[in-house]
């Protein structure tokens, strides 16, 4: 018994499936990529400074109960006067 070649001269079906398979691979070997856009940082570092203000309230909230919280008349008059000069 004879065995021909398979298909016409030099043409192989499995070499094209496995090249076909070597360019998948190729590209999934690139990988996926993510990207952070620049909202979605603000909102990350938003809740950092939400947890630094809550800590600075409950000091507050301490201080006040404690009976030691103290108020500087002169700083509070400084500041209503800068906040109405500048909101006119």
């Amino acid at each position: 018994m004879k065995i021909h070649h398979i298909g016409p001269m030099n043409v192989n079906p499995y070499q094209r499936q496995l090249t076909k398979t070597e360019r998948l691979a190729a590209r999934k070997a690139s990988g996926d990529q993510v990207e952070i856009s620049k909202e979605a940082k603000e909102l990350q570092e938003a809740a950092s400074w939400e947890q630094a203000r809550q800590a600075k309230l409950d000091e507050l909230r301490q201080q006040i109960e404690n009976g030691t919280y103290t108020v500087d008349p002169k700083a509070v008059a400084k500041r209503m006067i800068d906040y109405y000069r500048n909101h006119r």
